[in-house]
């Protein structure tokens, strides 16, 4: 992106609206209620023909820098800090107000350039708030309404205006420079027949599996209940406090995406709101925040549950990691604030025991101590991810679980069902992330639960795809026959 526009306002005069529309998508939330908006959100915004990236930040507010309100106001300096442009925004239709000269103080301090935007401009009496606005001393107002999308040519202009043609249209004064150099394709080094099925058998179907791209970006949620430590395991990871942390539990709102890199590895990390039990989420905002945590999870590859080690696997977590498997993600857990454990041998190892009992549904799931607070255990979490999702990813060929599948016929058949034996012809996987696979067999209605069970876990174990959701499904082939008349002779 050519710059970076920090939106900036005392609460509740629609940064997060004005946001939304510059993102093109209903990505913050928004509400009536003032101080909705807690951490800052960086996200690329068009406007016509400018492309940009766009901060939403919380509300200024004049209050103690301890309390939690002024640890939002830190973030938003930082956010004026980070900038290159800054949307300074008033509400036309409530007037100027104290606040807003102090904080206009703030930003004219900065040395940062300013528009000064005049929101809600499309109500009765906004004129006389907007004239008001002259008073701050950063400029013309430019009015516009971000709710019904008016004002925005305005706002273009403006923008042009004060950051110069040169930064906003970097490419048209970029000259173009001759680039000789030959593009050489170095063919990849096929994987071992011995890695894919043995040394003894030979599988055509190998060359049509593609190797595990261990350097692509990967998208990781990370999620738990409240006041479990995810805001501080994400500001430790990235070595900086990005996101607002603190004692009081459900201070995050937004899913907040950061970028991260780990051993040259790009990430995407999304920081999501504390999940309460269903019976206990009250008011519209909480319900917000909670669909908007769910969509976090549905949009990751691998999501990171968080569970606090002194109070682990009360109903809550549990539930959230069914639902994490449900959806089909990969899971790893992370067993938090682990330097407040004594005898911590003993409690990691009833902690695993745990596990595997309380979650029998997702066998070998990876779970890893870690201390977010102190930086303790982050290198063990992240090379579980990485395995996690390299599994998620994996794909068996045909040949080998058909060759699977003959032995487990052997050794264990379908149990006859209403006197008629049931027939299993192959086996198939048809997807990845996460593996899914189909069996061809007759009347699928009929097999057991218990066998359907039985295979998944055959295919686990065999085929290590230990702790990530399996998909099984059963279905019988169309019979060419079906519905035709016997001829008269």
């Amino acid at each position: 992106m050519s710059f970076t526009v920090a939106i900036i306002g005392r609460p509740n005069v629609g940064k997060s609206t004005l946001f939304n529309r510059l993102v093109g998508r209903k990505i913050a939330l928004v509400d009536d209620l003032p101080g909705v908006t807690r951490d800052r959100r960086v996200h690329g915004a068009k406007l016509y023909d400018l492309k940009f990236d766009v901060i939403d930040t919380a509300g200024l507010e004049e209050v103690d820098s301890e309390s939690l309100e002024g640890r939002m106001r830190a973030q938003t300096e930082l956010a004026i800090g980070e900038a290159d442009l800054v949307f300074f925004l008033v509400d036309a239709k409530a007037g100027i107000t104290p606040t807003d000269v102090t904080f206009a103080d703030l930003v004219r301090r900065s040395g940062k350039k300013v528009i000064l935007v005049a929101n809600k401009a499309e109500a009765r009496g906004a004129e006389s708030g907007m004239y008001d606005s002259y008073a701050l001393g950063l400029g013309e107002p430019t009015p516009i309404s971000a709710e019904h999308g008016q004002g925005f040519p305005d706002l273009r202009d403006a923008i042009v205006e004060i950051m110069g043609e040169e930064r906003v249209f970097p490419d048209e004064h970029k000259k173009d420079d001759a680039d000789d150099s030959v593009a050489v394709t170095i063919p990849a080094v096929p994987r071992s027949l011995d890695e894919l099925i043995g040394d003894d058998i030979d599988d055509p179907d190998a060359d049509d599996i593609p190797a595990y791209d261990a350097s692509k970006p990967l998208r990781i949620a990370i999620v738990g209940r409240p006041n479990a430590g995810k805001s501080t395991l994400v500001n430790t990871m990235l070595g900086e406090d990005r996101l607002l942390t603190g004692p009081e539990a459900g201070i995050t709102r937004d899913s907040i995406s950061v970028d991260w890199e780990w051993n040259g590895r790009k990430i995407k990390l999304f920081d999501t709101a504390g999940l309460r039990r269903k019976s206990r989420v009250q008011g519209k905002l909480e319900k917000l925040s909670v669909g908007d945590a769910l969509r976090a999870i549905r949009f990751a590859e691998v999501v990171i549950i968080v569970l606090d080690a002194t109070i682990p696997f009360e109903k809550q977590d549990l539930q959230i990691a069914d639902l994490i498997i449900r959806e089909g993600r990969a899971p790893v857990i992370a067993f938090n604030k682990w330097d407040l454990v004594e005898n911590r041998q003993m409690v990691l190892a009833d902690l695993r025991e745990k596990t595997e009992r309380l979650l029998p549904q997702i066998r070998g799931i990876r779970a890893v101590p870690i201390s977010g607070e102190r930086n303790q255990g982050i290198d063990k979490l992240m090379a579980a991810v990485a395995s996690t999702d390299e599994i998620w990813n994996r794909r068996i060929s045909t040949g080998r679980l058909n060759r699977w599948l003959e032995g487990v016929l052997a050794h264990h058949p379908p149990p006859a069902v209403a006197g008629r034996r049931l027939k299993i012809k192959y086996i198939t996987q048809v997807k990845t992330r996460p593996p899914g696979f189909v069996i061809s067999c007759s009347r699928p209605d009929a097999f057991p639960t218990s066998y359907v069970r039985y295979l998944a876990n055959g295919i686990r174990e065999t085929f290590d795809i230990q702790g990530v959701p399996i998909r099984l499904v059963l279905r019988t082939s169309d019979n060419p026959f079906a519905g035709r008349a016997k001829k008269k002779r």
